[in-house]
């Protein structure tokens, strides 16, 4: 893989990463929710990394998906533990500014991972672009179409900037192909329930659909399993790179899926959480390449990401 340089009440889930790491530094670790696997992805890689450099982790979840209120919750919490350091995924990028800015009057250092925070003093971004990644994943779905037919798309969160960014690189790449129809675009939430009930109600306004561009790869197994039940076939891609969407795109279910590499993310933005509490050098910004994974580069995809090795920053940089 090549990459390119350019964070229990009721409401928080805390893991530690190791009972024997207590003396080391803290790190508090905030991503969006439990049922995505792409956060899941994440909160491994930081322990992973955390393992390897000898820190503490403490992962802080809402306990109702993408809760606003519960991450201010959470950050109000963790402003009062006082971590060595925070790495954070905002719930939303405008309404968790007045969070990170507390982080910030705290002075504790904060590294922002996969979603831009719109304000803030962070140590670094790490991340990917969305817009590349949907740009490059709808090229490979109109193209495998034959530049005809009819498509749909399946947004993200109303408003995220990861919803807004994957499905403008969507359109532009539907701008592309004159011969291809937009049906509809609308919101999946990025939940596979969620896009499985779109898809069904689509499916009974238009009686040809013959790709789907989903924005997750929860939402395009939601997309498929709708597909199935009424026994109609369409080609699919996400994005994320997931496990599960790899194990679909070697069945021939999933065409493709844009390499987003949540572990990845959690890994770097850990060492570079570490590295800057331990005084060496740390890039502002680090982006990982837009990669499409299909049934010609998948086998790298198939290992579980409790089982892969955190590569170094040194080696990320490098590629």
């Amino acid at each position: 893989m090549k990459y390119l340089v350019v964070g229990l009440t009721a409401a928080l889930v805390a893991l530690s990463s190791s009972a024997a790491l207590a003396e080391g530094e803290s790190i508090a670790v905030f991503t969006k929710n439990l049922t995505n696997p792409y956060f899941q992805a994440v909160r491994v890689g930081t322990e992973t990394a955390a393992k390897k450099l000898g820190v503490n982790v403490i992962q802080y979840v809402p306990t109702k998906p993408d809760s606003i209120p519960e991450q201010l919750s959470q950050v109000e919490d963790v402003i009062v533990k006082k971590p060595n350091a925070i790495v954070f995924i905002p719930v939303d990028y405008k309404a968790l500014v007045p969070a990170v800015e507390k982080i910030n009057a705290a002075k504790i250092p904060v590294t922002n991972i996969t979603d831009r925070s719109a304000a803030g003093d962070f140590v670094a971004f790490v991340g990917a672009d969305d817009y590349s990644i949907g740009l490059a994943v709808g090229k490979r779905l109109l193209d495998a179409m034959g530049g005809k037919g009819n498509v749909i798309i399946l947004e993200g969160v109303k408003g995220s900037l990861t919803s807004t960014n994957r499905v403008r690189g969507f359109n532009d790449a539907l701008k592309e192909y004159p011969n291809v129809k937009l049906l509809a675009s609308q919101p999946g939430n990025f939940q596979r329930l969620n896009a499985l009930q779109v898809v069904e109600n689509l499916m009974q306004s238009f009686p040809q659909i013959d790709g789907v561009l989903a924005a997750n790869d929860p939402m395009a197994v939601g997309a498929i399993e709708a597909l199935e039940a009424a026994n109609r076939k369409a080609l699919v891609v996400g994005i994320n790179g997931s496990k599960e969407a790899v194990d679909l795109i070697k069945s021939g279910k999933l065409l493709a899926s844009g390499d987003f590499n949540g572990f990845i993310q959690g890994c770097i933005g850990t060492e570079i959480a570490v590295r800057n509490l331990r005084k060496q050098s740390t890039p502002k910004e680090v982006m990982l390449k837009p990669i499409v994974v299909d049934k010609t580069n998948y086998a790298p995809y198939e290992v579980p990401v409790e089982q892969r090795t955190c590569p170094t920053l040194e080696q990320v940089l490098a590629n």
